[in-house]
């Protein structure tokens, strides 16, 4: 893929992902406000209870509605961030071993990671959403919960290549021999 088609990709991924995390974050924070829990707090519930607590304070028709666009339209940002991490890393590649080589071949792999990060924030939000309709079980609190330390994990690999892959959009170019400077 050309530089231009992937810094393109990017910027379209990052922009969109931002516009979803910020009506995320607004809806989290009004659910929080109002009921004492929001989103954060279901990621971070650990047993069958802390997700029974969650659940309880939710059952109010206007919270429970919150809490489900809320974890709905996570799956919107899912793809957008996991991409443009992902584009991030081969921004950053592409700027820091530009030669064929094991540096350049890692970076390549590297870029999968928050794709798989996404996948696993998937994974988390179908499981709390089970059980917020059917009732938590403490195997599934526990996948949940794992499944969020993996989906942060690869999301800050993937932050951390992304704002590396920036730095290299500012990167110089050396001269060209023989142009005069």
């Amino acid at each position: 893929m050309k530089v231009n088609a992937i810094r393109f990709r990017w910027a379209w991924t990052t922009l969109g992902g931002l516009a979803c995390f910020a009506v995320l974050a607004a809806i989290d924070l009004k659910l929080k406000a109002e009921s004492g829990f929001g989103a954060v707090d279901l990621q971070h519930a650990q047993t069958a209870g802390d997700v029974q607590r969650i659940a309880m304070a939710w059952q109010s028709p206007r919270h429970a509605a919150m809490a489900g666009f809320g974890l709905g339209f996570d799956y919107l940002f899912m793809p957008l961030y996991g991409f443009a991490f992902y584009y991030g890393t081969l921004m950053a590649r592409d700027a820091f071993a530009p030669a064929t080589g094991a540096i350049r071949r890692l970076l390549t792999m590297l870029a999968a990671v928050p794709l798989a990060g996404a996948i696993f924030d998937a994974i988390e939000n179908a499981l709390e959403t089970y059980m917020l309709v059917n009732g938590p079980a403490e195997p599934l609190a526990l996948y949940a919960y794992t499944a969020t330390g993996a989906k942060m994990v690869c999301f800050f690999i993937g932050l951390v290549m992304m704002l590396i892959g920036i730095m290299g959009l500012f990167k110089r170019k050396p001269a060209a021999e023989g142009d005069g400077s």
